[in-house]
């Protein structure tokens, strides 16, 4: 797809480089799906830390006690590679999409687009349309403007404290958190965390917003990397809208050498970003499709052919087809299935106990006052579920050894316990000095769980 740059284009500045961007409300198809997929996505984000699930907090990431509960799976710091996992995937798939369908990710289901529209919404209903907005920040102040500006940002805060709760819900039980906020006995750590969450929420969505996605986040920098001429991108048709100009609904444009762009620059008024998308790909686009929106509406009024402005690849506008099954997409997609299919099996084989065996650093036997070898050993045992659980420990491999140690020891849920325990065995009746012997750790409410764990005997 080539690129024609004119003369006056070389001249042309940045939309809007100084100062706030005032966005067009805009109807359409792209709108509706990103604002109900941005109410779900919302509503699914508030609503996960209350989801109970056999007694507890169905997802609750407990960073003080290390320990990560995800509807009865507990994961503690040894199942770091699980995570390491999910942080792959999550990579792999964003690779994916990118290079399928663009910056959708950023349009669609981004955190930061979702509360900065959000954001923009709430002032669109308080302030007025996007005329009135610049109007009234340009007149001087008055009482109605004060009691505009107080509601919006009163309303906005709002939601940052909400959002910032819903946030550190999923770090402490949502229930004691909320009951400590409304009866004031919110702790000094917790009550940091809240309101610099909040603070953050309020000044990305409210204040930075597209500053956010152009110049902060790194995504927008390195995207182009993983774009090629299959991707699909907003793209303008330059073929068939240049050249622009106002003119007539009933007029003929060929009779006035124009194209079918009437230069109304809504496709610009309704960016997030500020961009004009008819001056090419830039980095700052997020694939949001509230220009094709915009632009749909206008050729539906001039009665021209909808998509001068719409999601193609560079081949599909070279008049070629795209190619589904390059390389580079399977790829991504073959890594995103194999590191899902790694974390399925990981968590099937995962054992819900774990345990390792610590021998005695100070000496490696003893020998008693009835001529019996005596072995010390440390007993570090890992009950990862959420219930607690009573454990045996038993022994093989010797013959007529006998472990000293307690009938059952209690664990608490996700709770490690070092067992000091001593076994003890005639010194006579081993051939070798050092013997193998096996730990056998058993959970008395639940025969599936237990593990076995092996070490050494030492005589002299």
């Amino acid at each position: 797809m080539k690129l024609e740059i004119k003369e006056q284009d070389l001249i042309i500045k940045p939309y809007n480089q100084e100062g706030p961007i005032y966005i067009r409300e805009q109807k359409g198809r792209f709108q509706r799906i990103r604002r109900y997929l941005g109410w779900v996505l919302m509503l699914i984000f508030i609503a996960i830390p209350w989801i109970p699930y056999k007694g507890h907090q169905a997802v609750l990431l407990d960073v003080a006690s290390q320990k990560f509960s995800l509807f009865g799976l507990t994961l503690l710091p040894q199942d770091f590679m699980i995570l390491a996992m999910l942080f792959m995937t999550g990579a792999f798939a964003l690779f994916f999409v990118t290079n399928w369908l663009g910056r959708v990710w950023c349009g669609y289901t981004c955190p930061q687009t979702i509360w900065m529209l959000m954001f923009t919404w709430v002032e669109q209903k308080i302030e007025g349309s996007r005329n009135q907005r610049i109007k009234m920040d340009k007149a001087p102040w008055s009482a109605t403007k004060v009691q505009k500006k107080v509601i919006k940002h009163a309303a906005w805060l709002l939601i940052s404290l909400i959002t910032s709760m819903s946030f550190m819900a999923y770090f402490i039980p949502a229930k004691s958190l909320y009951m400590s906020l409304f009866t004031l006995e919110m702790s000094g750590i917790v009550s940091f965390w809240v309101f610099l969450f909040a603070f953050c929420t309020y000044g990305n969505a409210g204040f930075l917003r597209e500053k956010m996605c152009t110049v902060a986040c790194p995504y927008s920098r390195f995207q182009s990397v993983m774009f090629d001429k299959d991707t699909l991108v907003v793209t303008y048709d330059q073929q068939r809208g240049e050249t622009r100009g106002a003119r007539k609904r009933k007029a003929d444009p060929k009779a006035l050498g124009l194209g079918d762009c009437v230069d109304c620059n809504l496709c610009v008024e309704v960016c997030p970003a500020g961009i004009d998308i008819r001056n090419g790909l830039q980095y700052e686009c997020i694939n949001c499709g509230l220009c094709i929106d915009a632009c749909d509406s206008t050729m539906e009024k001039f009665n021209y052919p909808k998509g001068l402005i719409k999601y193609a690849s560079e081949k599909q506008m070279d008049g070629e087809t795209t190619n589904p099954f390059r390389l580079k997409l399977l790829g991504y997609g073959g890594l995103t299935a194999l590191f899902i299919l790694a974390m399925v099996v990981w968590t099937a084989m995962r054992t819900p106990i774990e345990a390792s065996v610590i021998r005695d650093r100070n000496a490696l036997y003893r020998v008693n006052f009835e001529g019996l070898v005596e072995n010390p050993y440390t007993l570090s045992i890992i009950n990862k579920t959420q219930q607690p659980l009573n454990y045996t420990i038993g022994i093989s491999g010797i013959d007529g050894a006998v472990l000293q140690v307690p009938e059952s020891i209690l664990i608490e849920a996700g709770k490690m316990k070092r067992v000091p325990v001593t076994v003890v065995a005639d010194g006579y009746g081993l051939k070798s000095k050092v013997t193998s012997i096996r730990f056998h750790i058993q959970a008395l409410e639940d025969a599936s769980i237990g593990i076995t764990k092996e070490s050494k005997f030492y005589r002299d």
